[in-house]
């Protein structure tokens, strides 16, 4: 039973996760060839990037995916389905949860720090990470959802102006699969000076960012590991490359704020080399002075068999990072020293205590006030 919504019809603090759905790994080929049901008709919104093809099967071209969806048949996320040949969206609008939250909670450490993001999620994924940590909302079937709340693009818009949020992140799900939804919301938005967050899995086309590019400030991008073998084993993904490809677009051809994550899972993606690998890559592409969050992982949907990651292998992590030429590199999901200082002089540009944020030595321009190094970090909506 959800709290009721306050007097104005929308409450700041809302979740649908309430773990009604069963854990499951990939969706078998009976789930795939299931029909849209009368509840996800209630929600069909017409998608974009899809090619018709013959038979009246279309391809989404939303995520790296890229499924060849039968008429009434769904593709990988479930929120996807062909209706007459063309490609819609059951969760157009449809809220899992939502929240004002400090933008430092995405994580994101180096834009407007101490400011506040209005979040959103939805439900379903294109991925089907065994680990995931919201896999209540991430594992739902969108051709049969009977939770969440209808927040239209103008309301969302309005909510973050209500409550005091210089930017709104789409998240807790994967925003990708979303494109209609966040694309709306995203060019309102920017209309009313308010920035766009992708907290994202990284697995979206380049179609998918050449159309939400001139829209989207920042990308916040999941890179899980360095190796094929974990994406398929964990998440179902053949191949991660095409995260790496599309990061790039999003920071040379968009001109994105990049921040990145790794959540360390014990025995799966803690080996050195394989850290050593994530760190080199953010290093040479996206450059020193991208953030990297490597982050504790807790036991939790199918992966309950492993303890959490030990904090010595998230320090190893981070001197790794140094060590690849990453200037910052933070530890998360555990007390830490969450402080940003300058990598020129040493002194103390941000302090975190934690999500209590207090800028001391950082000028307008994102640089250290006091030897005039660039930090990387944007401060002001106009130099975002």
């Amino acid at each position: 039973m959800h709290q009721n919504p306050p007097a104005d019809g929308w409450s700041v603090f809302w979740s649908a996760r309430a773990g009604v759905f069963k854990i499951k790994r990939a969706f078998n080929a009976e789930e795939m060839n299931r029909t849209v049901t009368t509840a996800a008709e209630i929600n069909l919104h017409k998608g974009i990037l899809y090619d018709k093809l013959a038979d009246g099967r279309a391809r989404c071209n939303v995520c790296q995916h890229r499924c060849t969806i039968a008429e009434g048949k769904f593709g990988v996320c479930r929120t996807r389905t062909n209706k007459g040949g063309d490609i819609y969206s059951t969760i157009y609008g449809l809220v899992s949860s939502m929240s004002a939250d400090p933008i430092e909670k995405k994580p994101l450490y180096h834009y407007m720090p101490g400011s506040k993001c209005f979040s959103l999620g939805s439900f379903g994924c294109n991925f089907h990470c065994v680990f995931c940590q919201n896999w209540q909302i991430a594992y739902a079937d969108g051709a049969s959802i009977k939770d969440g709340q209808m927040v239209s693009p103008e309301q969302a818009v309005h909510l973050a102006k209500r409550h005091g949020c210089k930017s709104i992140s789409w998240t807790y799900n994967e925003p990708a699969i979303w494109l209609e939804y966040t694309l709306d919301c995203a060019k309102l938005a920017h209309e009313q000076g308010i920035r766009t967050v992708y907290v994202t899995n990284g697995f979206a086309t380049p179609e998918h960012l050449d159309v939400i590019g001139p829209y989207l400030d920042v990308y916040r991008v999941d890179i899980k590991s360095f190796s094929d073998d974990f994406y398929k084993e964990l998440i179902n993904v053949p191949k991660m490359q095409g995260i790496l490809d599309v990061a790039k677009i999003a920071k040379d051809k968009w001109n994105m704020h990049m921040e990145c994550v790794t959540n360390i899972i014990p025995g799966r993606n803690d080996d050195p080399d394989n850290l050593r690998a994530i760190a080199s890559w953010i290093c040479a592409n996206l450059g020193e002075l991208t953030p990297w969050h490597v982050t504790r992982f807790f036991p939790c949907a199918q992966l309950t068999d492993v303890p959490p990651t030990p904090p010595e292998t998230l320090e190893l992590a981070r001197t790794i990072g140094r060590e690849a030429g990453l200037k910052f590199v933070y530890i998360g999901n555990i007390p830490s020293d969450q402080n940003t200082n300058c990598p020129t002089c040493g002194s103390l540009a941000v302090e975190r205590a934690g999500y209590n944020t207090y800028v001391e030595a950082v000028t307008d321009q994102g640089a250290c006030t006091n030897c005039g190094a660039d930090l990387g970090i944007v401060m002001t909506l106009e130099n975002g």
